[in-house]
């Protein structure tokens, strides 16, 4: 069964819970998309891909600070129109959230916290061996 089937149900509650939430999407490390919800396939993959980039610059970012362990946990972006925000969610796995400028920036923040206590042992995504997909 498609992993992707079995975790969209788990981001409904937060996609309903903040207004102005635009799309929700889970993604791997390396930038594919494992769960969506009020999204469609091409834009989540997008989101998924530019999430991945996000991860990527924050590790760099990380190495400047001399105490950093080197994890991001989170990523805020606020351009004209609206704000992605990127947590991680999981070994190997992320949340983003893309939103309106309206949005509540705390509930936002709080909401993906959330979820991701409640379910990150379910937003994982296992290292792939031999450039296929697990």
């Amino acid at each position: 069964m498609d992993r992707r089937v079995d975790m969209d149900w788990m981001l409904k509650d937060l996609a309903e819970s903040v207004p102005q939430t635009r799309h929700v999407v889970v993604l791997s490390s390396d930038g594919l998309c494992m769960a969506r919800h009020a999204t469609d396939q091409d834009t989540a993959d997008r989101i998924a891909a530019i999430g991945s980039g996000l991860q990527s610059l924050s590790v760099a970012i990380a190495a400047e600070f001399e105490h950093s362990s080197g994890r991001m946990r989170m990523v805020v972006i606020e351009v004209d129109g609206g704000f992605m925000y990127l947590m991680a969610a999981g070994a190997g796995a992320h949340l983003a959230v893309l939103a309106d400028e309206g949005v509540d920036a705390g509930l936002v923040g709080q909401c993906m916290r959330d979820l991701v206590a409640r379910i990150g042992a379910h937003l994982t995504s296992p290292p792939r061996h031999d450039g296929s997909s697990v």
